[in-house]
């Protein structure tokens, strides 16, 4: 079945949808094959270590987060970029209240139907 957003998604006409431990998100976008997800993080806020099968790849558009992909930890600030291959484990913390721009593909059909778990704890 192919399901996909709007064509033209308004950030500022979307309400946030709070996942809990001061992380929420808007969806931004997605069909079969992609998705974006605007992930808001207040200071100390945590994407708990997780793996799945999609690739991601994550921009940081505000604030500063320490990011774990496998052994490897970094810092990472407004403007820089991370990806994640599908089954690694991976996870962050926010050192400075900001905003991720999450890319899935294929499609994180358990964030659109809620069945699944997430990294954010719903």
């Amino acid at each position: 079945m192919a399901r996909s957003s709007a064509n033209f998604i308004e950030s500022d006409k979307l309400e946030w949808e709070e996942l809990g431990g001061g992380v929420s998100r808007k969806f931004l976008g997605w069909d079969n094959q992609i998705m974006m997800v605007k992930v808001k993080f207040e200071k100390g806020a945590e994407g708990a270590p997780h793996e799945h099968f999609h690739a991601q790849s994550t921009y940081c558009a505000e604030g500063k987060f320490e990011f774990m992909i496998g052994d490897e930890k970094k810092i990472i600030k407004a403007g820089d970029g991370v990806y994640f291959e599908p089954n690694v484990l991976h996870g962050a913390v926010c050192l400075e209240e900001g905003i991720l721009i999450d890319v899935f593909s294929p499609v994180r059909e358990d964030f659109l139907d809620g069945t699944g778990v997430s990294y954010f704890g719903k």
